[in-house]
This record gives C-alpha cells, structure tokens and sequence, in this order.
C-alpha cells in the first residue's frame, strides 16, 4: 500500500435510517457509543439541544440557525431525520499524537424546511455540529446563531482580544461564566470551560473554508453566543506588511449556496483526556495531497529571537543577518540533526520584495551550501508580500528552498481564511511547507493541506518577560489541544520571574532550563522551533544532545498527570523510544508527582536519561541536573518540580 493510499484511508460503516417527524414529535436524542454522552435535540421556533454526560445537563438552553440572505434567521421545519453511525481510521501524515486515530461515532442529520440541514455527531469524547446549506448559486450568510448556556457557574478560561484584528497572542483571562458581561471582551476561540465537576468543555471549530473564524461573546444570563468578523469588501494601505479594511459588508460570508459549514465542536472529558484528543482531526476535510512523501517535519534552527549573534573563538566574522553567520546556523543544524534553519525578518532587501535578498545575503548559495549538509533554508516573508507576488513559490521551488513562514496576517475573516486555503493550496503545487504567525488558531487546514505544518496564535517565547509558565501551563489543555502551536522554545538563559531580564541578542526565558527542555515534549508543532543561539547550544551540550534528539511527530501520546492551570506531563513514544515531558507554573515553591511506567513494553528494561530541577533551580533557574536510571513496566518513581520548573525524559 503506498503512502497515498495509507494516508486517505478509512473504514466507514455507515447505518441509515428514515423516519418522518414533526415539529412536536418527542426529542432525537443521540448517545456516545460509549453512551456516556448525549445531545437532545428539539426543534420548534429554532434548533434547541442539550448536551448532557452520565445523566447529567452540562450545556442547556442551546440553540443553532444560520441567516440567510438577510439579518433573520430561518425558522425551521423538522421534515425527517437519517441516523447514522460511524468508524474511521486515519492516519494523518504529520502526526503529532498518534500515527493512527480511531474515530467512532453516532449522529444523527436532521432535514429542515427552507433548503438546510444539521448533522450532529456524538463521540465518547465530545459533541459536534455541523450545518448544511443547499441554496441555488451563491448565498450571503448575515449571521449564524451558535448559543450555548450554563446550568451553573463555570469557570471560563478564555483568550480576549480588543477586536477581530488579533493575532491570539494575549494572555488567558479566568472569568466566571456569570460575570462574563455583555460589555466585555470577547473571545477568541478555542475557549475551555472548567464545569468544576470532573468534566472540562473545549469548544473549537473544523473544516474551517470559505467562512469567518468563530469568536464567543457573553449573552448574558449565564450564556454564551457566536459573533463573527464582517466580511471585507475594501481594502487601503496600512504600512509595509498589512492592509487595512475601509469597507465591509452586512454579512459575514458570501459563498456557495449549497455546501456544509464548519464543524462546531465540544470536547468533554477530563484534564488528560484535553491532552490527548483528536477532535480537530476527525471533524478535517481529508487531505488534497495525493503523495505527501515530501512533506518532512523537523527541527528548526532559528535566529530571530537570539539577535543572529553567535559568538566566541570559532565566530572569525561579524555576526547578524549576513552570509557568514547563516552558513554558521547550517553548521549547527547539520551537527545536531536538525533539519531547517530559518531566515527571518532582515534577510531580504525589503519586505515588500519577496525576490530580492540583502546585499549581504545570497540565498541560491545558502541552499546549496544547506543542501551538502542536509539542512534546508525557509524564508520569512509578510502575507502581503506574498498576496502581490503568488508567484514566489514557483520562483522559492526553483531555488531549492524548502518552505516558508508568513507573518502579520493578523485576521479570520471569510478573506482571510479563504487567503490560507489559497497560500498553502500554491505552495503544495510546488512541494513547500508553510509556518503561519500572527495567525489564528489550527481549524482544520493543516489536515487538509498537510504541508500546513505549523500555526503561530499563541503567546510564545518571543513575548520575552510576557510569556510565564503561568500562562502557558494552559497550552496543553487549550491551544495546543486543537492543533499545532509554534511556540518557539529552547532558550538556555533561565531566570525565575521575579528577577528577569532579558533583551537580544542575551535572550531569555522564565522558567527552570528542566522546564524549557520539557516543552520540547510537551508542546506540538510540525517544525519545532530552537530558539537560542547556536553558541548557547555548544555552551550547554548535554542539553542541546537532549532536545535535538527529540521527535516533532509521534505514534503515540499518554497523558500522565495533568491538572489545568497548574501541571502537565506526558509521555509520547516514537518507534520504540518513549519520551516524558512534565512543566508546572509558579504557584507552588515546588510540586511532587508519581509517574508509572505502566505505558512501558513488558519485556524490556530500558535506559532512561533525564533532567531535573536542580536544588537551587526555585531560586536560580539555571540549576539543573543530568541523570540516568533503569526502568522496567510498573516501576513507580517521584518527580519534583520547582516553581516554574520542568522534568523530562528519554527511555530506550
């Protein structure tokens, strides 16, 4: 079976059934084939539905619709219903949990009077929806009622940006649902909800094409609603990387009349099962690259964080964004393993021209040198550049370049959502890989067009003193549980937050170096950024051996130990190597925890290398230890983090 072939392919079984019902007829109920989990679905004035989990109401007073054509949502007129059942085996080729996914589900598809319908899925680990338009040629979608309520207080964990203009780089906000007000911010999405009983609620959306990403806003009355960004008609200049929107329409997407729309999803489950879900992946369009043999995740060599100032006895030439001191990057990278290095900002003469490198810069040469060395070259460039001149993948494939990275997109508009579907369907013509930053959060593309390796939309380590184990704590259980997260680790400077400073080319991050090195593990992404200097990496080789070793993709994930807001620790393996990653915040001096290695082959020992806080890593997070032990299946052994503080390690 080629690769092709084992990538696209699924088992469905499908079981149909038809009946006609009214209005008044009793709910459809749909349960999880674990039958755990249930929506009750009513429809009267409008599409009313209720999820609940072992008996129990988690979301009420929920309802859907879609506007068409005008501000007034269509009422609808319950005509049949076809339930259905389904298992599916997916094999995503960048797989960055599980190289196989077992996806099994009931629904039911719901027929409505005037020209839509809605499906509904139910997992055993969550809910989702989707509707379905069939209008004659194309139609304008003025809004879409997505409502969802709260039988009691919950805990909202939400990301709140001043405006649609966002690039989903503010901190988390902690609201409780019932001071949630109108007035205030909305969110950005995913948003978990904390229903401070076992279960946690992510909510996110998929197949996300040809339509504005969701935001949520307070509706008051201990409820929630959709709001999306209007679409753009006009555009003026806005400086050398974006444009501004001088005109939008009434609506908020004109598209195809007869279509399905996004999937709106809730994950319910317990802190671990956040960790470990693949709900992105079961709701994606399947991928529309037939061979995707070229596609290669890796490692990346960066140099926008440490300034492009290596240093020291074997640095002979002034350093910065010049020839000799990338070639110096290839260097390294092909010492370790790692398979890119990236030119960012300042490699090219301007930012408007995505063809003309810097007098000090020869790309074509830096390739072929890359290429001797087995490292390949990715270039930054804004959205705008790219927009004005579509024909740079062409040109970037016959210079041997192997991807890029597009920056300052900034928006999810129907525009712009359409304007990602547009770069990475280019880009895959001519086998390159795409890094997005100032972007939204993954929705589905990346499975679509798995040359889509990585999305930024995350408060990452270039936020320098903005980016705290406190906040980013959360990562695992929200933004990195639905998809890629460029998050740019690796700094070998550490420093606890109550003394940090930082400013390139002396970069540095909060959190012990145990911690920095575990995010390696921890955190997801397609190209898994080392954001320090090379001359940090030679400085500190014990480490630099350790995260270089380190997969970007994995056959299997276990989540450990996970508590939201306060610890993380995973193991995931790949091959017969298995990796441990555990990270916790700042709110404890120092946290004990209990791994088992009951995830371990049976009839092996293994060798475990790992890193741990040192003694004095609460007060001087550059303390550190290295240390090796024999492992077996069922052995019991107790880590302890400090504030802020990390554990990580490799058995084989």
């Amino acid at each position: 079976m080629n690769q092709s072939t084992r990538h696209l392919f699924t088992i469905v079984v499908l079981f149909l059934s038809f009946q006609s019902l009214s209005a008044k007829d009793k709910p459809v109920t749909v349960k999880s084939p674990d039958s755990k989990l249930a929506v009750s679905i009513t429809v009267g004035d409008k599409i009313n539905y209720t999820i609940s989990a072992n008996g129990k109401n988690l979301l009420t007073d929920c309802h859907l619709g879609i506007a068409i054509g005008g501000p007034e949502m269509k009422k609808p007129a319950l005509k049949k219903t076809k339930t259905t059942s389904g298992k599916e085996e997916l094999h995503p080729y960048v797989s960055l949990k599980y190289n196989t996914v077992k996806s099994e589900y009931n629904g039911v598809e719901l027929s409505l009077g005037n020209g839509y319908a809605v499906e509904f899925r139910v997992f055993n680990d969550g809910v989702a929806y989707r509707l379905i338009t069939s209008e004659k040629g194309d139609m304008e979608v003025y809004n879409e009622d997505f409502t969802i309520g709260f039988p009691e207080d919950y805990l909202l964990h939400l990301q709140q940006p001043g405006g649609f203009k966002t690039s989903c780089e503010e901190p988390y906000s902690h609201v409780e649902s019932s001071q949630w007000k109108a007035s205030d911010r909305m969110s950005s999405l995913p948003v978990l909800i904390d229903t401070k009983d076992k279960y946690k609620i992510l909510i996110s959306e998929s197949d996300l094409s040809d339509y504005p990403a969701m935001f949520l806003k307070s509706n008051e009355g201990n409820t929630v609603k959709a709001v999306f960004p209007k679409a753009p008609l006009e555009f003026g200049p806005d400086g050398d990387r974006s444009l501004k929107i001088t005109k939008e329409a009434d609506y908020i997407a004109k598209t195809k009349g007869s279509r399905t729309l996004p999937w709106r999803y809730f994950v319910i489950t317990d802190d671990k099962g956040l960790m470990e879900n693949t709900m992105t992946l079961k709701l994606a369009a399947k991928s529309r690259i037939d061979d995707p043999s070229w596609i290669k995740p890796g490692q990346v060599s960066w140099e926008w964080w440490n300034g492009a100032a290596p240093y020291g006895p074997d640095v002979n030439f002034v350093s910065g964004q010049n020839q000799d001191t990338y070639k110096y990057y290839i260097d390294f990278a092909s010492k370790y393993g790692i398979s890119y290095i990236i030119l960012d900002e300042g490699w090219a003469k301007s930012t408007t021209d995505p063809f003309t490198a810097s007098s000090q810069v020869d790309v074509k040469e830096l390739v072929e040198y890359g290429k001797q060395k087995n490292v390949g070259i990715i270039l930054w460039l804004t959205w705008l550049s790219v927009e004005n001149h579509m024909d740079v993948f062409k040109a970037y494939k016959d210079w041997g370049v192997k991807g890029v990275k597009i920056d300052f997109m900034d928006r999810s508009d129907q525009w712009m959502v359409d304007y990602y579907e547009r770069v990475v369907k280019e880009a895959a013509k001519h086998q390159l890989i795409v890094d997005f930053h100032g972007s939204f959060k993954p929705a589905g593309l990346e499975y679509k067009y798995p040359n889509l390796i990585s999305y930024e939309g995350v408060r990452g380590m270039e936020q320098m003193g903005g980016c705290t184990p406190d906040n980013s704590i959360y990562f695992p259980f929200i933004r990195n549980a639905v998809g890629p997260m460029d998050y740019t680790p690796g700094a070998m400077i550490s420093m606890q937050p109550n003394v940090y400073r930082s400013e390139r080319p002396n970069s540095a991050s909060i959190g012990t170096r145990a911690y920095q090195m575990a995010l390696f593990v921890v955190f997801e992404s397609g190209v898994q950024m080392l954001a320090d200097n090379p001359t940090m990496y030679y400085k500190n080789p014990d480490c630099t051996e350790f995260i270089t070793s380190v997969p970007v993709t994995w056959d299997e994930t276990q989540a450990l130990e996970a508590e939201v807001g306060q610890l993380a620790v995973v193991a995931k393996r790949k091959g017969e190597k298995w990796f441990v990653g555990g990270i916790t915040n700042g709110a404890q001096d120092a946290r004990e925890v209990t791994l088992n290695f009951d995830f371990l082959d049976k009839n092996k020992t293994y060798t475990m290398t790992y890193f741990e806080d040192g003694i004095n890593a609460g007060r001087q997070a550059m303390d550190y230890r290295k240390k090796t032990k024999q492992v077996k299946n069922g052995d019991k052994i107790t880590i302890k983090m400090v504030r802020n503080g990390g554990w990580v390690a490799r058995l084989e």
